[in-house]
C-alpha cells in the first residue's frame, strides 16, 4: 500500500476537506464536530476563499485553512496546528473577528450577520487544565451562566489527548463520529487505527470509505506529492526554528535569574569568591553588577 499523506499537514488535510468535490466528507466532519441534532444536519455546504475579501489579501493567514459557509448563512473556518505558536487565542478571536465582520456589506443591518465558528485542531496540548480533547467557547455572562449570544464559537481539538483516551480505551470510533474522523488524522502513522477505521467504512460508514479512497488517490498525485512535501519541510523548519527560540528563551531566562541570585549576595554583603563558587558568575561579571 502507498504511504499517504499525513493528514496533520495543513495541505494534506486541505486536500482532503477543503477540495471541491469533497463537500460531503466536509459536511461529515462539521456534523460530527458540531453535535448537530439530525434535523439540523448539514447537508449543503460552499467553500470559500480563505482570503475573506480583497482588503485582506496581505494578511498572514494561511490559505491553506478550510473557510466554509452553510446553508443558513453560518461560516466556519478549520485552522490544523502542527506547532505549537503559543498565540492560539490571540490569533484566533483575531481572525474569528475578521471572518464575521467581513459578512458586513453596505447598507446591510447588524441583524443580518450569521453565526461565525472557528474549529483549530492542534498536534499538541493546548488546555493544560482541561482533560477533554474536544473544547467549545462561547460568551457567557459569568455568575450566572447567561449565553450572551451564539454568534461566537471557538473549538479546540487537541489530537494528542484523543490519543491517550484511544490507547486507554475510552473512546470508540464505532461509536463516536468525531473520534472517527479525528483519529483519521493520525492513521498514517498508526497501523491499528486504519485497520479500524478502514473497517468501520467497509461496514457502515460510506462517506469515511469514500475519504479514505480519496486520501488514497491524493497520496498519489505526483502534483499534490510536490506541494506537500514542500508544506511539510517548512513546517519542520518552522518547528525548528520554534525551539531555538524557546532555548534561546530558557537561557536568557536562566542568565536573569542568576544575576538577580547575585545582586541579592550583594546586598547582602557576600564576597565575591562565594557568589562565584555559588553562581558560576566569574570575578569580572560580578564587579560589573558591583558597579551597576
Amino acid at each position: 500500500m502507498t504511504k499517504r499523506l499525513d493528514l496533520r499537514v495543513d495541505f494534506a488535510f486541505k486536500s482532503l476537506f477543503g477540495t471541491h468535490g469533497n463537500e460531503s466528507i466536509l459536511a461529515a466532519f462539521l456534523n460530527a464536530a458540531l453535535r448537530l441534532p439530525e434535523e439540523k444536519k448539514i447537508t449543503t455546504i460552499h467553500l470559500l476563499d480563505p482570503h475573506f475579501n480583497k482588503e485582506y489579501q496581505e494578511d498572514k493567514r494561511s490559505i491553506l485553512d478550510v473557510h466554509a459557509q452553510l446553508e443558513d448563512g453560518t461560516r466556519i473556518n478549520i485552522e490544523i496546528q502542527l506547532n505549537n505558536k503559543h498565540d492560539m487565542e490571540k490569533r484566533t478571536l483575531y481572525y474569528w473577528s475578521k471572518m464575521y465582520s467581513s459578512q458586513m456589506k453596505e447598507g446591510m443591518d447588524y441583524g443580518e450577520l450569521c453565526q461565525t465558528i472557528t474549529i483549530n485542531i492542534v498536534n499538541f496540548r493546548y488546555l493544560s487544565h482541561i482533560n477533554h480533547y474536544h473544547s467549545i467557547f462561547q460568551l457567557y455572562e459569568r455568575e450566572e451562566r447567561l449565553l450572551l449570544t451564539d454568534m461566537l464559537e471557538i473549538h479546540f481539538m487537541e489530537l494528542p489527548k484523543l490519543l491517550i483516551k484511544w490507547r486507554r480505551k475510552e473512546v470508540d470510533p464505532r461509536e463516536d463520529q468525531l473520534v472517527r474522523w479525528l483519529l483519521l488524522l493520525e492513521a498514517s502513522e498508526d497501523e491499528e487505527i486504519t485497520q479500524v477505521l478502514e473497517e468501520i467504512a467497509m461496514q457502515e460508514d460510506q462517506v469515511l470509505k469514500k475519504a479514505i479512497d480519496e486520501w488514497e488517490r491524493v497520496s498519489q498525485d505526483p502534483e499534490v506529492l510536490l506541494a506537500y512535501e514542500a508544506r511539510r519541510k517548512a513546517l519542520l523548519d518552522e518547528k525548528s526554528a520554534l525551539k531555538r527560540a524557546e532555548s534561546r528563551g530558557e537561557e536568557k531566562g536562566r542568565k536573569e535569574t542568576i544575576k538577580n541570585m547575585a545582586l541579592g549576595m550583594i546586598q547582602k554583603g557576600i564576597d565575591n569568591e562565594t557568589i562565584s563558587d555559588l553562581t558560576g558568575l566569574t570575578q569580572e561579571e560580578i564587579n560589573n553588577l558591583r558597579h551597576q
